[in-house]
């Protein structure tokens, strides 16, 4: 890996299970390291479970696609929640149409950039968040 790039939720999934996006976000992997906001494991085992509920994947591939997503953890930079991100995300709404959790993603990627977003990676798989992350000035890179 040459470069480390914020990672939102959407582009974490398709690392976990098979999706569509799936070969484009191994091969984004391999590019860039993941730097992810504190509750971005939570948010991908709700899109885990939530896919097993749907019928989308077995039993046994969700425990599987749990797994991966513990050894990717392990790896990557975690962004920790503090007063100044939960001050920009609430800012955030008002500015682009995100919902909360959107919002607090892109205030994590934007306190991991110390607040110089310019050009820094941003990879996501939601046209909003990308628009709004590519407002404040990152580079973005859709899965």
């Amino acid at each position: 890996m040459t470069d480390i790039a914020f990672w939102d939720t959407s582009a974490i999934v398709p690392l976990c299970l098979q999706q569509n996006t799936s070969s484009l976000a191994h091969q984004l992997l391999r590019q860039f390291s993941i730097a992810a906001w504190w509750a971005t494991s939570v948010e991908t085992r709700s899109a885990l479970a939530r896919e097993l509920r749907h019928g989308f994947v077995s039993r046994s591939g969700h425990s599987e696609a749990c797994l991966k997503l513990e050894k990717i953890r392990q790896e990557w930079l975690e962004i920790y929640p503090d007063g100044g991100l939960r001050s920009f995300a609430e800012d955030l709404p008002d500015r682009f149409p995100l919902r909360a959790a959107d919002a607090l993603q892109l205030a994590a990627a934007y306190t991991w950039t110390m607040q110089r977003p310019a050009g820094r990676p941003f990879i996501c798989g939601d046209r909003r968040l990308l628009d709004a992350a590519e407002q404040l000035g990152f580079r973005t890179i859709a899965v």
